[in-house]
């Protein structure tokens, strides 16, 4: 898709807007996109990043990737994973970023489209274990904004850093608003 037409998509059609940007001088980070509470967020997400012109990464779950739609989501920056099995998926993810000069990663901290009261814990062990910067992003459906914000590095404290970066979430509410929170 060009970013014209991810425009005309997102700013015409959708009516939405962008609050913030991707860093443009950080070449590796992990992005957490929430409330996920729709299929529409993927759809949304896909828009921003083109808008932004920024190369985005996400994993999802192997039936995904199956004909007819498996092109299209390694097209768009997808990577298969079984997450049935325990295979260590935090260090594989931590061992592409070691591997590779740029990478991104755009996850949900939420692990679901359904209410939860609890964030997995993924996203912040390969932020933290890869040594690179967490950004937020928000999928706000009542304002049909995506906000981006400013790059947070982890702390050994994973309950106070958990704690900010759930901050930025009050108030934002999801396509399926029953199942956001803040």
């Amino acid at each position: 898709m060009t970013t014209t037409l991810a425009r005309f998509i997102l700013f015409r059609v959708l009516k939405w807007k962008i609050v913030g940007d991707f860093p443009k001088d950080i070449k590796k980070y992990v992005v957490i996109g929430a409330p996920h509470t729709s299929n529409m967020d993927f759809i949304i997400g896909l828009l921003v990043k083109t808008v932004c012109q920024t190369k985005i990464n996400f994993i999802g779950k192997k039936s995904l990737f199956k004909f007819p739609f498996g092109y299209f989501f390694r097209s768009v920056g997808g990577v298969p994973v079984n997450r049935k099995k325990n295979e260590k998926l935090v260090d594989s993810i931590v061992s592409i970023y070691k591997e590779r000069e740029a990478f991104i990663l755009a996850i949900s901290p939420e692990g679901t489209r359904k209410k939860v009261e609890d964030w997995k814990t993924g996203f912040y062990f390969i932020a933290k274990q890869a040594k690179v910067p967490v950004v937020a992003l928000t999928f706000d459906f009542g304002k049909r904004q995506t906000e981006i914000f400013a790059p947070f590095y982890t702390t050994d404290d994973k309950e106070a850093d958990f704690e900010f970066l759930k901050y930025r979430y009050i108030g934002i509410i999801g396509k399926v608003a029953e199942n956001s929170y803040g």
